[in-house]
């Protein structure tokens, strides 16, 4: 059955996604489209992802240091490595 018909995804299309990670509709929409057009899927997708077993959410769950961003820390300090500029007001 289609979920997502401004794309033509199904329910097993979902499903197939959800079992390589894609954990959120966010996760859902950036592997195939899905709930990116008019939004009516949107809430289908989330009753198909449930809450069951996710691996991401697992890990999140059980304290892994990766940031909820998915960026590494070594690249999120190095893109905060440029100390801002503060202008003084002129007197």
């Amino acid at each position: 059955m289609y979920v997502c018909s401004c794309f033509g995804i199904t329910e097993q299309q979902v499903r197939e996604h959800a079992d390589t990670g894609a954990c959120t509709p966010r996760q859902i929409a950036s592997a195939c489209k899905a709930g990116t057009d008019c939004g009516n899927c949107v809430r289908r997708i989330q009753a198909l992802l449930g809450r069951g077993a996710c691996p991401r959410r697992e890990l999140i769950e059980n304290g892994a240091s990766e940031p909820l961003g998915g960026v590494s820390e070594p690249l999120a300090a190095a893109a905060g490595a440029v100390e801002p500029v503060v202008l003084s007001e002129a007197a």
